[in-house]
């Protein structure tokens, strides 16, 4: 093993150990650094240079990946670099490469209208159809992320209506549920006379409950009954999460406590929702634009 393979490892152990990362995260990392270990061919930290990084940075570039995916790899590298400098390991700085500049994201969000469809598509008193009216209606009330909606544990406390959720970097939020979530919630969980532990549980076609429910499962019902309620494109899970942050802040709750509830850990990260939501600048084209066209 080189130098910088042992390097490496000793910082893919401190990410996941120290940092507490989750073990995807260290996946990812590996992914990205090693890409780079086999592009460099390097057997020293040391070997790092300004140049050699531009040189990887031009052949991801050439492999038609993605800019915000090209970012990753650079965010990665910098803070390997970063990790080697708390070392004593004289590297190139970390501040010399350059994040990619990436374009705004876009984000889809439902129409009201076709948010209201979808959540009342599921309809019925069998399992699976309360099951999907539950997980619908916990999607919008908590804008949760997929990966944490399938994590739930079923011994919530309804009645409070808040779930503790630890989320990205292991970091523990409150999430809250709405009128309409609980009830959904309650009826679902009556239905069940298992023992599974999981919150919401996948389903064989006949109703038999085959355990805690798959990431790939929960995005199949929600097309499922995006189609059903007769919404034309294509209906993404994280389009709900989307759809509850714009609610919130179309209703006036402050950036701030958005980004609580979602669970961001940069601000900026929330912002990306304010330019479809800012009413006044609605307003202020609506008074002031074309005002001298007759």
């Amino acid at each position: 093993m080189t130098a910088v393979e042992k390097l490496l490892k000793d910082y893919l152990n401190y990410l996941e150990i120290e940092r507490n990362r989750s073990p995807k995260t260290r996946e990812n990392y590996e992914h990205y650094l090693g890409e780079f270990l086999k592009f460099a061919k390097i057997s020293s930290p040391k070997e790092i240079t300004d140049s050699l990084v531009r040189e990887f940075r031009l052949a991801l570039a050439r492999r038609n990946i993605k800019k915000i995916t090209q970012s990753y790899y650079v965010i990665a590298l910098r803070n390997f670099l970063k990790y080697s400098a708390k070392r004593d390991i004289k590297v190139l700085a970390p501040e010399k490469i350059e994040l990619p500049k990436i374009p705004s994201r876009q984000i889809e969000v439902l129409e009201y209208q076709d948010l209201e469809r979808l959540l009342a598509a599921p309809k019925g008193s069998n399992l699976r159809s309360l099951r999907d009216k539950a997980i619908l209606e916990t999607f919008f009330s908590t804008g949760l992320r997929l990966s944490e909606l399938c994590g739930i544990s079923r011994y919530i406390d309804l009645k409070r209506g808040e779930i503790p959720i630890r989320g990205k970097g292991d970091k523990l939020r409150v999430v809250f549920l709405s009128g309409r979530a609980k009830q959904a919630l309650e009826n679902y969980l009556k239905k069940r006379t298992d023992a599974e532990e999981a919150l919401f549980v996948s389903l064989t076609k006949n109703g038999r409950i085959l355990g805690r429910i798959t990431p790939r499962a929960v995005q199949r019902l929600v097309e499922a009954r995006a189609k059903e309620a007769g919404i034309p494109k294509r209906v993404h899970v994280h389009q709900l999460r989307h759809s509850f942050a714009t609610d919130l802040l179309m209703n006036g709750a402050d950036l701030r406590s958005v980004q609580e509830l979602l669970g961001h850990a940069n601000i900026s990260t929330t912002q990306i929702y304010t330019h479809i939501t800012n009413k006044e600048l609605r307003e202020v084209h609506k008074a002031f634009h074309g005002r001298r066209r007759k």
